[in-house]
């Protein structure tokens, strides 16, 4: 349902930016609710271009449990922008880009994500289950698990 949905978008002329894309998919409330906690909404509104790794809410739920309780106090917001940066790469990269290699990418957080996609595609240890959601200032690749910073 969700690829459906934001293939529709990709096509329509007034697309959505990469906020308003994850906000209508409707798996990714607990990754917006942190987009506003962090205050980078108006970030990822920008005309960017990004790329963002999106966990969904089931791979937040995969973290220890009250992690994200933890992360979403105003006293953690530093840690929550570190967490979320990591997520974030400049520019737009597209599954065709990099199919078939191994890079290392620097994020929006200052560290790099390990990407392999010689066998399906990892980032760090997320498994990409959907890529090439495009949107007006970017791309979103969903991801199973939430990657931390080293």
């Amino acid at each position: 349902m969700f690829i459906a949905a934001c293939a529709s978008q990709s096509q329509a002329t007034d697309q959505k930016d990469i906020v308003d894309t994850a906000v209508s998919a409707g798996t990714f409330n607990t990754l917006v609710a942190a987009v506003q906690a962090a205050d980078l909404v108006d970030t990822l509104k920008s005309e960017g271009p990004f790329t963002v790794f999106a966990p969904t809410d089931d791979a937040f739920a995969k973290l220890p449990e009250g992690t994200v309780d933890m992360l979403l106090k105003p006293e953690n917001k530093d840690k929550l922008v570190a967490v979320l940066t990591y997520h974030v790469v400049p520019g737009r990269i597209m599954s065709s880009d990099i199919m078939g290699k191994k890079a290392s990418v620097e994020t929006v957080q200052g560290s790099a994500l390990a990407v392999d996609a010689t066998n399906g595609v990892m980032v760090d240890n997320a498994m990409v289950i959907a890529a090439d959601v495009e949107a007006s200032n970017g791309v979103i690749h969903v991801i199973d698990t939430v990657v931390l910073p080293k």
